[in-house]
């Protein structure tokens, strides 16, 4: 049931959709995967356009919300990083520390749980099993195509439940 009151919601990933995280690949396609590494460069990702204007344009009709995989550890350098970048101020939800599940599962969990209390407007991934899944579920999906893909931030994502 939403709230009539309360605009409805417009939802963004973070990597890949709003911060382009191709200069620390590398991070993750090493044996084994330097995660400290690869989360401890995210404040440096440059902001990717598209992303960006995409969410300051969505908050003029709705509230922005983040939903990323990364790790509540990174919420410092998370919120700093979107500050930084002017982008609309906006809750963020991250993964448990110890979570490892796959992004899919995780971020649909907190979609279905923002749906009870607010009208999704859409949601905005490059991850496309996260996308099709969002779909399924009767949600009105983006898919963030503007940023190159990443085989080991996929497998990272699906497999490790790291991002």
């Amino acid at each position: 049931m939403t709230d009539s009151n309360d605009r409805p919601l417009a939802v963004f990933d973070l990597d890949n959709t709003l911060a382009d995280t191709a200069h620390r690949q590398h991070f993750l396609e090493r044996k084994p995967r330097d995660w400290d590494g690869f989360f401890a460069a995210a404040p440096h990702d440059p902001p990717l356009a598209e992303g960006v204007a995409l969410a300051r344009e969505s908050a003029q009709e709705c509230e922005v919300r983040y939903l990323t995989g990364r790790p509540e550890r990174c919420r410092r350098d998370t919120l700093d990083w979107l500050a930084a970048h002017g982008l609309p101020e906006g809750r963020v939800y991250m993964r448990r520390n110890d979570d490892r599940r796959p992004a899919r599962r995780t971020k649909l969990e907190t979609l279905r749980r923002l749906a009870r209390t607010h009208e999704i407007r859409v949601l905005v991934d490059d991850d496309e099993l996260v996308c099709e899944d969002a779909e399924r579920a009767g949600f009105t999906v983006v898919r963030a195509r503007w940023s190159a893909p990443s085989a080991a931030l996929k497998v990272a994502q699906e497999r490790e439940g790291r991002t």
